[in-house]
């Protein structure tokens, strides 16, 4: 049930900082957050070192991010005891994992605020708590109401992240998310499109569609082609993205909205984790690796110029030398333009943590192995680039460099040049090509590239 809370607003306005760990979806609820603050009259500072308020936006979902958040925040207690009016507040999913945010509070005890990562609407609430009375150590990650409207403090111009779903039903055995996060719960259609249709006339280029499996996003009688589709259809220059899709879900019906569409983009971030059905079975991925590479090969196909990333797993309990090598057969065989690629590390809570894990050494062998490989394919679809034009929005300039990336996905940079800013796209001749990325010119003027 939703608890309510009286509005509040907090008389001494402070500078904040946030420090997010973890994947978009983070980065997105750090933007809320900021937007939380901001609308309560705080200022957002440059450096932990100037804050009255800081904010650590956790991930629970690989060993190395929970790791670097507890290591950051235990060193700001020495801070703590010089600066006493310092205000150190923990949130997001890895507080929600059970009995953490009772440990934390033991263990921490400098840490004023505990929030899990569907209550972030609350943090004004108790920073009055907290600046009535400075001791006062707050713990609180009951699940709420996740629709609950917030503003957003937007940093990612001109890409604008939205979400469309919250929670995961899937349950793969290595991952907490489901746990932390809670059932798929998918905002209504309409909501959506005039979140989009707004940040659209707000002058924002692209969007991305967040959720940790879009694919089977459902809501009055929506799935996620139709959502896609009608989306797609606002009458503006723009691009769309989405994330996470999950290869169970992933269908013909989508790729042909993607095919259909000029607004689109050409690259599917589709996760395998391991070319092994022994391991995907074991991780309970619920496809085989041939259903896999039947999407990759119908991706390719219909799609023109489409590229596919993929997220790659070694080191999975009980993981053989056959099982690694039908994962290095099955990149080959696939060719992503880009791999993220991970060392299995359990997380407690889940199922695969009671499985018998591998040793160190073979995990980091494997993991050297399947970066060689990956890097020398990502190089070779790099290469395909050069002496062709490519369109680019422009997302970041620095120092008189524009970077920026095509539909499909990969990274340029080139110099500035006339009148172009970001926000703006851009023809460009590729000139150049890395393992990851790529080095072009300009050939049109900007108002020609951007009717």
């Amino acid at each position: 049930m939703l608890k309510k809370f009286p509005r509040t607003s907090i008389i001494n306005s402070m500078f904040y900082y946030i420090v997010t760990y973890g994947c978009q979806m983070n980065v997105h609820e750090s933007e809320k957050i900021a937007g939380i603050l901001h609308k309560d009259g705080h200022t957002a500072c440059d450096t932990a070192e100037e804050a009255d308020l800081i904010v650590f936006n956790t991930c629970c979902i690989r060993d190395n991010a929970e790791k670097r958040a507890l290591g950051n925040i235990g060193a700001l207690k020495q801070r703590k005891i010089t600066q006493k009016n310092l205000i150190i507040a923990v949130l997001g999913c890895m507080t929600q994992q059970k009995g953490f945010a009772a440990s934390m509070k033991e263990k921490y005890p400098y840490v004023d605020i505990i929030l899990g990562a569907n209550n972030l609407h609350l943090l004004p609430y108790y920073l009055k708590l907290n600046d009535r009375k400075n001791s006062l150590k707050i713990e609180d990650t009951d699940t709420y109401d996740i629709n609950i409207p917030v503003d957003t403090f937007r940093t990612s111009y001109p890409n604008a992240w939205v979400n469309i779903m919250y929670g995961c039903n899937n349950f793969c055995s290595y991952c907490i998310v489901p746990y932390v996060r809670g059932r798929e719960i998918s905002r209504p259609p309409r909501e959506i499109i005039n979140e989009i249709k707004f940040l659209l006339d707000e002058g924002y280029k692209e969007i991305t569609l967040l959720g940790q499996n879009v694919n089977s996003y459902l809501c009055e009688g929506y799935n996620f082609a139709r959502l896609l589709s009608d989306i797609s259809k606002i009458d503006k220059k723009f691009r769309l993205r989405f994330m996470t899709s999950h290869p169970k879900d992933f269908n013909k019906e989508i790729i042909d909205i993607i095919k259909s569409s000029e607004n689109i983009c050409n690259h599917i971030h589709l996760p395998v984790q391991s070319g092994s059905d022994r391991i995907l079975k074991l991780m309970n991925r619920k496809y085989t690796s041939a259903h896999y590479i039947k999407l990759a090969d119908a991706v390719y196909e219909n799609i023109g110029g489409a590229l596919i990333s993929t997220d790659l797993m070694v080191g999975f309990p009980t993981e053989t030398d056959g099982d690694f090598e039908d994962t290095l057969s099955l990149v080959k065989r696939c060719r992503f333009s880009q791999a993220f690629t991970f060392v299995y590390s359990p997380r407690s809570g889940t199922l695969s943590a009671s499985m018998p894990d591998i040793d160190k050494e073979t995990k980091k062998h494997r993991i050297t192995e399947l970066i060689k490989r990956q890097n020398a394919i990502t190089k070779e679809i790099s290469d395909t680039f050069r002496d062709k034009t490519a369109e680019i929005l422009i997302e970041n300039e620095s120092d008189g460099i524009f970077t920026g990336r095509t539909t499909n996905g990969k990274l340029v940079s080139f110099k500035k040049s006339g009148s172009y800013k970001t926000g703006d796209f851009a023809t460009v001749l590729i000139s150049v090509s890395k393992s990851a990325s790529l080095t072009g010119t300009i050939l049109l003027d900007a108002n020609l590239a951007n009717k």
